[in-house]
């Protein structure tokens, strides 16, 4: 069963909280709430999240300094951030959101259909990079077990054979995504993040084809997964 991912939803107000809910429902996702800046920065030290959206204009802690202290921690600085705000100061005030690390800027109110698209392609990213890291760990444990009696009960050879067959699986989605983000012509860190997969991909593929039978003694260890 694949695990949904979490989508963070930042807003004060619990009628907006509840719009939100309603367009992107549809994702079949797990949708987590939070009324403010503290809230949210309290979400994020327990759960991994695919994506936040966060309001701008919230009492106490901003939209702004919520998105700082986001990007300053670790474990969070790599989440995408779309803003929501019902103001437009113009092009300073978009500026901002961009320096203070999002990766979109919506004013409200926006189309549903357009807020929902933008969420499914990280949502996507995130599962497919959820599932790289699970080929990866597994692909280092074969090498760890060095082809004695293989993981977890499988022989190295029958081993091999399910992670190749998982990885084509993970390429060939990630493939079809960066031809949609191409066509859709998305978001410039939607299209940089599939890039970012892709490359990781191609290591991990190059890892496990050097241990496959006459391949050679090279490729002895896994790429570093940035």
């Amino acid at each position: 069963m694949v695990q949904k991912a979490k989508i963070l939803l930042v807003d004060d107000r619990p009628e907006n909280l509840l719009a939100l809910e309603a367009i992107l429902s549809a994702l079949d996702q797990t949708l987590v709430r939070a009324s403010s800046g503290e809230e949210a920065l309290k979400a994020l030290l327990t759960d991994d999240f695919a994506v936040i959206l966060l309001d701008v204009q919230m009492p106490g802690m901003d939209g702004f300094e919520t998105a700082a202290h986001i990007k300053r921690r670790e474990r969070t600085r790599d989440i995408p951030i779309i803003f929501l705000t019902a103001i437009n100061h113009g092009p300073h005030h978009t500026f901002r959101g961009y320096a203070a690390g999002a990766v979109d800027y919506i004013s409200k109110p926006f189309d549903p259909w357009v807020l929902r698209a933008k969420v499914s392609v990280f949502v996507e990213l995130y599962m497919k990079n959820c599932q790289l890291r699970e080929q990866a760990a597994l692909l280092r444990l074969q090498l760890e077990g060095g082809g004695k009696g293989g993981v977890g009960g499988k022989e190295p050879a029958g081993l091999l054979a399910e992670l190749s067959a998982r990885l084509a699986a993970v390429e060939e989605q990630a493939e079809a995504l960066s031809k949609q983000l191409d066509d859709d012509s998305a978001d410039a860190a939607a299209v940089a993040t599939a890039a970012h997969l892709e490359r990781k991909l191609t290591g991990l593929r190059r890892a496990l084809d050097a241990l496959e039978p006459g391949a050679g003694t090279g490729g002895s260890s896994v790429p570093a997964q940035n």
